[in-house]
């Protein structure tokens, strides 16, 4: 069963995007800023990531780096979800490493389709 971190700092974000991916199957480690799913990742060593870009703590963009920073870590895939959809964000968000930027709000359908396209890419 494949293991998706979240970062999510509204909790009831957080929970819909927990509950649709766990409906689909998959293992859910929520977390609430980016500094928490940092840990999380590095602990758990999940098969996708998914995390909001603006979040107290450390950034989506900042996490995104300090993974990508990090050899144990950084072949995991992430998705940013952001109500932004500035060209220039989606732009730091896919330059900071990010695979993919989902502009919030989304179908929980399109998020599971979304999800199972990028674990297939990655062999998940």
């Amino acid at each position: 069963m494949p293991k998706i971190v979240i970062a999510e700092d509204e909790p009831d974000i957080r929970e819909l995007i927990a509950f649709t991916l766990r409906f689909a199957g998959f293992e859910v480690v929520p977390t609430s800023n980016g500094a928490e799913a940092l840990d999380a990742v590095r602990r758990e060593v999940p098969d996708l990531i998914m995390m909001d870009v603006r979040m107290p703590k450390m950034t989506g963009y900042e996490a995104c780096r300090a993974i990508k920073a990090d050899p144990k870590v950084q072949h995991i895939p992430v998705i940013f979800l952001s109500a932004k959809g500035q060209e220039a964000e989606i732009k730091e968000g896919l330059e900071a490493g990010a695979e993919e930027y989902l502009l919030k709000p989304f179908a929980p359908d399109q998020l599971i389709e979304r999800v199972r396209t990028i674990l297939a890419k990655y062999g998940k």
